[in-house]
């Protein structure tokens, strides 16, 4: 059976390459129907923390990556915390010892900069009087070699690495030698990972050849990059997956997006999960590829319209639950016909509840824009007031009788368009750029429009006494 793993470790947010690197592991599971690992790399104690392994969960759930086996799931191969798998390292390590494959070194209390001994024999005296001790793994002489997926076969002369620590001074394990021995117990057939680690991998065959296991199938995919083709960091812009949905992109927008970040697909646009037959990891780019901003916004655009306008209405009040936004948006045929017209103008989350806003709040705010180009203008009252008249009169608010109502204004005040639509889009909206103006006012209905209307009129003459 197939099993692949994501194994990030805690010390921050999760980075969009990494989000990457978990869908490729979870495309390749769910095609071959195999398993996809879950695994906390946290033996750096220093960086590692709870907080940061709760966003990574969170982010990767959020993305709907579900993994098979894990911390919280558990599972045949546990822990999946490395943190609590150190006894099985120190038993792997002093394995390496006896095979006469490893061995001590011992350094001065303090000074780790100079060995002082190096010992095969388990070193009690020196630890009990307090000396550093690590354990180091033996290279061997000639060549370590391996086929990349990606890259084809991979051969690196052994003489150009130096004997290299396994079991730190603390007792915890490297990561070199830590990931050998899970992979190995956790029965991994596949390694996907970023191209950051190919400077690994030979060590790591080092210590599969030294044991005699079956090496599992590498991959190492190309990085992202930011615009100036280093691998993308905050320099270039935010790289978390937490950025990404608090800004309101939506989850497929993302995932699509990173998917066709170096993977080669005849549709541009998809939902990711609806691709599993189709992935081939063969078809991985082996380039570099650079991640666009404005391109997964777009991707977002894309998604938010071609939604059933239920799942919408679904993502976007688990939204504005992630962004703590009580916005009191009830499940109501209203909330859905001012999502429906909302969403034609916006690309993302964060921007429906910014033109949305004033559909669900009467008390909203007029853009000083508006005020100054409309509402200090001399012909504004004379609008609002025609308009009140004519909407109160208005018994079937369709699109095209509200279309009707504001072009007759518009010719009986012998005023232009623009003029009347604007003041009174300002009016019922607070807001000079909003879905179209017919298809707001339809969508408000005639209590709302005119309780507007009129509250901008109020607004109108504040402004003149004052």
């Amino acid at each position: 059976m197939v099993r692949v793993r994501f194994a990030p470790s805690p010390t921050g947010y999760l980075h969009v390459g990494g989000a990457r690197t978990a869908l490729f592991n979870w495309l390749y599971a769910k095609k071959m129907k195999g398993k996809f690992i879950l695994r906390i790399e946290d033996t750096d104690i220093t960086r590692s923390t709870k907080e940061s392994e709760k966003l990574i969960m969170d982010a990767l759930k959020w993305l709907g990556l579900n993994w098979d086996e894990g911390p919280d799931l558990g599972g045949p191969y546990g822990p999946y915390r490395q943190s609590k798998r150190k006894e099985i390292y120190q038993k792997y390590a002093k394995k390496l010892i006896e095979m006469g494959k490893a061995y001590y070194e011992i350094y001065e209390p303090g000074n780790t900069e100079k060995p002082i001994k190096r010992t095969e024999q388990f070193p009690a005296e020196e630890i009990k009087n307090g000396y550093s001790v690590v354990i180091k793994f033996r290279v061997p002489p000639g060549t370590t070699s391996f086929r990349d997926l990606l890259k084809g076969e991979m051969v690196f002369e052994n003489r150009y690495y130096d004997d290299f620590i396994i079991i730190k001074s603390n007792g915890y394990p490297t990561y070199n030698f830590a990931v050998v021995i899970d992979d190995y117990l956790m029965e991994i057939t596949h390694v996907f990972r970023g191209e950051d680690h190919l400077s690994n991998t030979p060590k790591q065959i080092m210590i599969y050849d030294a044991f005699g296991w079956k090496i599992p199938e590498f991959m190492h995919i190309p990085l992202i990059l930011g615009q100036d083709r280093s691998p993308l960091s905050k320099r270039h812009g935010a790289t978390s997956v937490d950025h990404f949905r608090k800004e309101g992109t939506l989850r497929d927008a993302l995932l699509n997006y990173l998917a066709i970040l170096g993977w080669s697909t005849e549709e541009e646009i998809f939902k990711v999960a609806q691709k599993v037959e189709e992935f081939y990891p063969e078809k991985i780019s082996n380039k570099g590829v650079i991640f666009d901003y404005k391109k997964l916004e777009w991707l977002s655009g894309q998604h938010l319209r071609k939604k059933d306008v239920e799942e919408v209405f679904k993502e976007f009040v688990e939204y504005l639950l992630f962004i703590n936004e009580d916005m009191n948006l009830a499940s109501d045929e209203y909330s859905r016909n001012v999502i429906s017209i909302c969403r034609e103008k916006v690309n993302t989350y964060k921007q429906l509840l910014d033109i949305s806003r004033p559909f669900f709040c009467d008390d909203y705010d007029y853009e000083e824009a508006y005020v100054e180009k409309f509402l200090n203008k001399e012909f504004s009252k004379k609008v609002l007031t025609t308009a009140y008249e004519y909407f109160s009169q208005l018994e079937d608010y369709s699109i095209e009788n509200v279309e009707k109502v504001l072009r007759s204004i518009a010719k009986e005040l012998e005023l232009g368009t623009k003029k009347v639509f604007q003041t009174i889009r300002g009016a019922v909206t607070g807001k000079l750029v909003t879905p179209g103006l017919f298809e707001t006012i339809h969508v408000l209905g005639k209590e709302k429009t005119l309780k507007r209307i009129k509250r901008t009129v109020h607004f109108m003459e504040t402004l003149a006494e004052g």
